[in-house]
């Protein structure tokens, strides 16, 4: 969030963030700016500290679309250090070149259950029909889509950050094993001090600690076996609709940005915005489809975002919807 604020208020030309269940995304939604999380391993992890190693993104967050697909130019490819990268061979990194095609003809399909989440703002709601109008007012072809998977996204990548986090990140002091790229070993030792310090966690922290260290002695990983294997079954269920369409879109979050609990709030307030935010971003982290999240209100109103999905390695066709879109606003 404090990257997204950087980047909003000017204060750099861009930055880069992770992405674990949306911590690119959310936060570019809220703040009014342009954040992508690329396609799973397009771009390298290496010196990032990982969370969730199957679910860890890494991406730019820029005020513009311009910006976004030249730090991505940057930032793209393989750098030989991160084993999860297996990039096509023939993907072509120049995303710029996508900028200012038109989009006529392309196919958008808009996602019914990405509207149907607990919480939806009816302001989000009227921009997001608005938006579709604009897409086809710049010749795309609109259509309403359902994927009724998408409504379990969430829940399917939610063991999956619980049970793997834990055990990566402090279980696993960091790095934990079974890694072929580089370690931090600096890191490892001081990240393991951790245990010391436990008493200054926050309360959602402590929470997610506990949670997954008893399903972990309880449940011996189960929950995140069948969560892993059900992320299969979703990855297919958007595979067969980017076979039809070739972008989706649906909100990036469901609501303005809300206040930040303070200290005195209550644990229950404090953990229902730490994962608000997640229900149409985080799936997308278990499926490691790229996804954008561009401005779609006017200056006068609070920001947020819509989110356009494409298919793997499909960067540059986000880039060509999502920079006429913002010219059409301009």
């Amino acid at each position: 969030a404090l990257v997204g604020a950087a980047v909003a208020a000017r204060l750099c030309a861009g930055a880069l963030g992770s992405d674990t269940g949306g911590s690119i995304r959310g936060p570019s939604s809220w703040c009014g700016i342009v954040g992508l999380k690329p396609t799973y391993g397009l771009v390298p992890y290496t010196g990032i500290l990982p969370t969730e190693l199957t679910l860890d993104h890494a991406g730019p967050m820029t005020a513009t679309v311009e910006d976004n697909a030249l730090l991505l130019e940057v930032l793209a490819g393989a750098d030989g250090l991160d084993p999860r990268q297996r990039i096509p061979a023939g993907i072509s990194h120049d995303y710029t070149s996508a900028l200012g095609q038109p989009v006529g003809k392309l196919r958008i399909g808009v996602v019914n259950e990405g509207f149907e989440m607990t919480g939806l703002d009816p302001a989000v709601d009227a921009r997001m029909r608005w938006s579709e109008d604009r897409f086809r007012d710049l010749g795309a072809i609109v259509e309403r889509v359902s994927i009724p998977l998408h409504r379990l996204g969430s829940k399917i990548w939610l063991p999956i950050i619980l049970e793997g986090s834990v055990d990566l990140m402090f279980m696993g002091n960091g790095f934990g094993t079974n890694w072929a790229g580089p370690f931090l070993t600096s890191y490892t030792d001081r990240h393991a001090g951790w245990r010391n310090r436990s008493a200054g966690l926050s309360e959602v922290l402590k929470v997610l600690l506990v949670a997954a260290r008893w399903f972990s002695t309880e449940t011996h990983g189960r929950y995140y076996g069948k969560a892993q294997n059900a992320g299969r079954q979703l990855r297919a269920a958007y595979d067969a609709a980017l076979d039809r369409y070739d972008l989706l879109l649906m909100p990036t979050v469901l609501a303005p940005a809300s206040p930040h609990p303070d200290a005195a709030s209550s644990r229950e307030l404090q953990f229902a915005r730490a994962v608000e935010g997640t229900p149409n971003v985080s799936p997308f982290n278990v499926t490691g489809h790229p996804a954008i999240s561009i401005p779609c209100t006017s200056t006068d109103e609070p920001p947020f975002g819509l989110m356009l999905v494409g298919r793997h390695f499909g960067e540059h066709t986000i880039y060509r919807a999502a920079h006429a879109f913002e010219r059409s606003r301009a």
